[in-house]
C-alpha cells in the first residue's frame, strides 16, 4: 500500500517544485551578506546548506507538491479524466487507492505541511514581525487551497485553462520572491526576473504535460489552455515560455553582473534547446511524455547553476 502512495506522490516532480526555493535562497543569502539586515535562522556560518530557513522552505514546498499530486490524482480519478490517459498509471483511477483513502492522505499531508510552514514562519520572523507572519500564513493557506482546487470540485480551475497561472504564480513568483523575503525581509524589482524565469519554465512543464494529454483531456471535458488553443498554437506558446524565461535570466545577470560565473545557467539551456527541436518535429503527442523529465530536471539544474553563479 505504501508504494502506491509513493507513486501517487510522483517523486519525479519534486526537483521542479524546489527549484524556486533554491534560487530564492541563494539570492536572498547573497543580498543579505551585502547588507547589515538581520539574518534569521542560520546554524554556524551563513551558507544556504546550513540554513534552517532553506531546509524548512524545501520541506514546506515538497509538502505542497505532494498534496497537489494527491489532489490531482484524486480529482482526475473521480472525474474519469485518467481512465485513458498516456504515461504512468494514476492510483485512484486504477483502483490501487480508493477515493476515500486518497482524501485521508490529502488531509494528513496538508496538516503536516501546514505545521512545517508555521515553523518556517516562526524561524524566519520570530515574534517581532507579526504582520509578516500573518501574510505568510495566509500564503500558506492559499497554497493548500490552490493545490486542492486544481482538479478537485466542480469549479476546479485546472479544467478551465487556469492551471498555467497557478504554476507560474506558486512555482515561480511565490517560491522565489517569498524565499528571498524570508532571508532579507525586503524586496527589490530585479528579484522578479529570476522568479519569472522559474515560473515560465515550470509552466512549460505543465504545458508539455497538457500537450501530451490534449486529445484525452478534450474528450474528458478538461479544457486546459492547450485544448483551448490547439496543438500548433500550444507549440508556439511552449517556445515563447522557454524563450522569455532565458531572456529574463539573462537580463538579471546583466543588471546584477559581478562575475562570469553568473552565466553558468546557460549550460542548463543546452538540453532545453534539444528539447525544443524535438517538440518542433514531434507529430505523436504521446512521445512527449519522455520530455517532461528532461525539462523538469533542466529547470532544477538551472536553479543550481543560477544560484551558484550568484554566490561564487
Amino acid at each position: 500500500m505504501i508504494k502506491n502512495y509513493i507513486k501517487a506522490a510522483r517523486l519525479r516532480t519534486l526537483p521542479l517544485s524546489v527549484s524556486g526555493i533554491i534560487v530564492g535562497a541563494c539570492l536572498g543569502l547573497n543580498d543579505y551578506l551585502k547588507s547589515p539586515n538581520v539574518f534569521a535562522g542560520c546554524f554556524g556560518e551563513p551558507t544556504v546548506l546550513n540554513s534552517d530557513i532553506f531546509w524548512l522552505a524545501i520541506l514546506t514546498t515538497i509538502g505542497f507538491q505532494v498534496l497537489s499530486n494527491f489532489a490531482n490524482d484524486y480529482g482526475d480519478g473521480v472525474k474519469g479524466t485518467d481512465d485513458n490517459r498516456e504515461g504512468e498509471a494514476r492510483m485512484v483511477s486504477s483502483g490501487a487507492i480508493t477515493p476515500k483513502q486518497m482524501k485521508i492522505a490529502m488531509i494528513i499531508t496538508g496538516a503536516i505541511t501546514l505545521v512545517i510552514a508555521l515553523l518556517l514562519i516562526y524561524v524566519a520572523f520570530g515574534k517581532d514581525n507579526f504582520l509578516y507572519s500573518v501574510i505568510f500564513f495566509g500564503l500558506g493557506i492559499a497554497s493548500i487551497i490552490a493545490a486542492i482546487k486544481y482538479t478537485v470540485g466542480k469549479s476546479a480551475y485546472g479544467y478551465s485553462g487556469f492551471g498555467d497561472v497557478f504554476v507560474f504564480v506558486f512555482f515561480g513568483l511565490l517560491a522565489v520572491v517569498g524565499t528571498y523575503f524570508l532571508y532579507t525581509k525586503e524586496l527589490n524589482l530585479t528579484i522578479f526576473l529570476p522568479a519569472i524565469t522559474i515560473g515560465l519554465l515550470s509552466t512549460a512543464v505543465l504545458n508539455l504535460n497538457n500537450m501530451r494529454d490534449r486529445v484525452n483531456d478534450a474528450k474528458s471535458g478538461k479544457n486546459t489552455l492547450v485544448v483551448k488553443m490547439g496543438a500548433k498554437a500550444a507549440k508556439n506558446y511552449h517556445y515563447l515560455l522557454i524563450g522569455v524565461s532565458f531572456l529574463c535570466a539573462l537580463s538579471y545577470v546583466f543588471l546584477k553582473y559581478e562575475s562570469p560565473y553568473q552565466f553558468l545557467f546557460i549550460i542548463a539551456y543546452i538540453p532545453i534547446l534539444k528539447h525544443i527541436v524535438f517538440v518542433s518535429k514531434n507529430k505523436e503527442e504521446a512521445l512527449l511524455d519522455g520530455e517532461l523529465k528532461k525539462v523538469a530536471l533542466s529547470t532544477f539544474l538551472f536553479s543550481i547553476l543560477f544560484g551558484l553563479g550568484q554566490v561564487l
